[in-house]
């Protein structure tokens, strides 16, 4: 699924997972993994980070993918280069599901 670079796209995203994971009934372990054209791997997937390390109040952005690493049970990075169809950048994975009921 393509999204715009849009304030709505999170919730896009997650409402559309929803859906199609009951239209499937589908559930455990879930991959989900997100691609942009930036190669810099971003502070919350850092592997020096402290995995329950939070962003001061004051800051602008950076809390979804600290929220997504805390909940997660493990995330990885890979940075693409600038091969195939890919154009370089950078993939976040997260791995969810241990133990939870979608």
């Amino acid at each position: 699924m393509h999204l715009p670079r849009d304030p709505r796209a999170p919730g896009i995203a997650r409402g559309t997972l929803r859906l199609i994971l009951a239209a499937h009934d589908l559930g455990g372990r879930l991959r989900v993994a997100v691609w942009d054209t930036d190669p810099r791997i971003p502070p919350a997937f850092s592997a020096d980070v402290d995995k329950d390390a939070v962003p001061p109040p004051d800051t602008e952005g950076g809390r979804g993918l600290h929220l997504v690493r805390a909940c997660a049970d493990e995330v990885g990075v890979s940075v693409l280069r600038e091969l195939g169809a890919s154009k370089g950048g950078k993939l976040l994975w997260a791995d969810c599901g241990r133990g939870v009921a979608w």
